[in-house]
């Protein structure tokens, strides 16, 4: 039997926000931690943890990037894609993101991701960096806020089908299909900045609250 998920109200995104704020701030803790003490390696697991939920669901990210760990920093892409097959839907492709992204982050900045990605002073620079440099696959404006959310960054929008349904619903915006462009990003990225706002809830937390409406459950 399907899931009911309650309509997306005002009222209901406060009362969730009362019921799971002690969960959501346990994980924004979490991804805090890895952002003060994580090595350069748990940030490059990140990345490509975020390489594989692009167009795939958070829980096959979970599980492919279990699948590939004891290869990232070495396998070659026929011992990364065959760790895949199985468990991601598109092996092939996302071990070529995993390689020619390593290879770049090698040359670019010897992998010190930490320092690289703190060098910005701009937060919006700091993602356009990941999503515009050519040597990085795989990161959309989706996937380089969800990546940079989970080593620790604060105020990006994770725009992904979720949060957009439920945003349609609230009719802050007209169409739940996904940005397509830097700049409609930044539009609705904005309309949800003013909904906190106006809310009073913590853009990150809010992200969560939604997210959670629609799966029922609080990952990463």
């Amino acid at each position: 039997m399907r899931k009911v998920t309650p309509p997306v109200t005002v009222e209901n995104i406060k009362k969730t926000h009362r019921e799971r704020r002690v969960e959501i701030r346990r994980r924004l803790s979490e991804f805090a931690e890895i952002g003060a003490r994580g090595t350069d390696l748990r940030f490059w697991e990140e990345m490509v943890f975020c390489f594989f939920t692009g167009g795939c669901s958070a829980r096959m990210g979970i599980n492919s990037l279990e699948a590939v760990r004891p290869a990232l920093m070495t396998g070659d892409l026929e011992e990364l894609s065959g760790r895949l097959r199985g468990v991601h839907r598109y092996p092939n492709a996302r071990a070529r993101y995993i390689v020619a992204s390593r290879d770049f982050l090698r040359e670019h900045c010897d992998l010190k991701l930490r320092n690289k990605l703190t060098s910005f002073e701009c937060p919006i620079e700091r993602r356009d960096w990941l999503v515009k440099e050519k040597g990085i696959k795989g990161l959309g404006y989706k996937e380089a806020s969800h990546y940079l959310r989970n080593i620790g960054f604060k105020g990006y929008a994770i725009l992904d089908k979720h949060v957009l349904n439920c945003l349609a619903e609230l009719k802050i915006i007209s169409d739940p299909k996904p940005p397509n462009t830097r700049a409609a990003y930044l539009t609705i990225e904005e309309k949800l900045r003013s909904l906190t706002q106006t809310m009073g809830i913590d853009m990150d937390e809010l992200d969560l609250v939604l997210w959670s409406m629609k799966t029922g459950v609080i990952l990463k």
